[in-house]
């Protein structure tokens, strides 16, 4: 890398850097933390490590386990305990036979207390014995300032989490599809309810795609958004914001600001080949379009990881080990082979895309 680039990457950062530190003295929010799901890396923080009250993003980890754990299509029953429960509700009547799937739309849109306590009781036959699950499951995801004591957030001392171990568990979740489905839908029926989503930059912000609010009068407003752009997604976590909407709709432009595009691979690039089931190559496997993604200053990509199976296939680019982008293969030619083939994995060490087509940053 020559001095020139050194100095570029280095003024890029720092400007990024000057950008979001006066974007700081605007907000609302007393902790904050943006972060790059692909990778893990903060772009922003302002006291993420500091232990506090979560109020409902605490169902972000009860709505993750229930997709990872539970069949959705199963129907329980409303038990007495879950009825009637303090704070939000979807209204939930003792003995109502309601499916999981739609209680967990009724949690995670309109944040229903009620259809938490109903899950986790179905999920581990008691709250306590669901509590003692999310723990394990916070320590597999290595939450280390994280700890669970019901599945909806109302206050208690033993139940708090930081904005930066908030955003690690949410980008968490949103690799679970089913998770990730419900959080970005704005409305769901079931019955004769209709549950709307509380997160407004679904309807506010370009590329929002989840994942849940908070409110109680002790913890004050937290928020924890999700939004994608070409295929980059940022997690941003605010915690007693009395101004949340704009913090986060400030806080992610600047983000994102901090992207450059690069093309990762040019249509018609070769990235291998299909064969048949003899195993004789039947046409070469070429990238189906071009590929743009967005990189921070000084990322690379490391690895392609390249797919072929009966006529169609993908390759995948990694940076640090972490997926940014997955580009579709296609055949060069057209042909009647529905021959099989076996996965490669084509590392390319300090290269910006392959080397065939595409080229150098842009």
């Amino acid at each position: 890398m020559n001095l020139r680039r050194i100095f570029r990457l280095a003024a890029a950062s720092l400007a990024a850097a000057l950008i979001l530190c006066g974007q700081a003295a605007a907000l609302s929010a007393k902790h904050a933390v943006v972060m790059d799901a692909a990778t893990g890396k903060i772009l922003y923080e302002q006291a993420a490590n500091e232990r506090c009250l979560i109020a409902s993003t605490t169902k972000i980890m009860t709505g993750l386990l229930v997709c990872e754990e539970c069949d959705l299509s199963r129907e329980i029953s409303v038990p007495p305990e879950a009825a009637g429960i303090e704070g939000s509700s979807v209204y939930l009547k003792a003995g109502e036979r309601v499916l999981m799937e739609d209680l967990l739309y009724g949690m995670m849109l309109q944040s229903g207390n009620d259809a938490a306590a109903s899950l986790a009781i179905a999920h581990s036959g008691s709250i306590e014995a669901f509590a003692q699950r999310m723990n394990e499951r916070a320590q597999e995801l290595g939450l280390q300032d994280t700890r669970f004591a019901n599945p909806h957030g109302l206050d208690a001392e033993e139940n708090y989490s930081t904005a930066r171990d908030l955003a690690r568990l949410a980008a968490a979740a949103m690799e679970n599809d089913t998770f990730a489905r419900v959080v970005s839908t704005r409305q769901h029926r079931f019955g004769e309810r209709v549950v709307t989503n509380h997160n407004k930059l679904l309807w506010r912000y370009e590329g929002a795609e989840g994942v849940k609010t908070g409110f109680t009068k002790k913890a004050g407003r937290i928020l924890v958004s999700s939004a994608t752009r070409q295929g980059r997604r940022l997690i941003c976590v605010t915690i007693n914001a009395p101004d949340d909407w704009n913090d986060h709709a400030s806080l992610l432009d600047e983000g994102f600001s901090q992207f450059e595009s690069r093309i990762l691979c040019r249509k018609g690039q070769a990235f291998g080949a299909f064969t048949d089931l003899s195993g004789n190559v039947s046409c070469p496997a070429v990238a189906a379009q071009d590929l743009v993604a967005l990189l921070l200053p000084g990322e690379r990509v490391d690895a392609v990881r390249v797919y072929c199976g009966s006529g169609e296939g993908y390759a995948e680019f990694f940076t640090d080990g972490r997926s940014i982008a997955v580009c579709p293969l296609t055949g060069a030619e057209i042909g009647e082979s529905n021959g099989r083939t076996h996965p490669e994995d084509h590392s390319l060490p300090g290269a910006d895309v392959p080397q065939e087509g595409g080229g150098a940053d842009p």
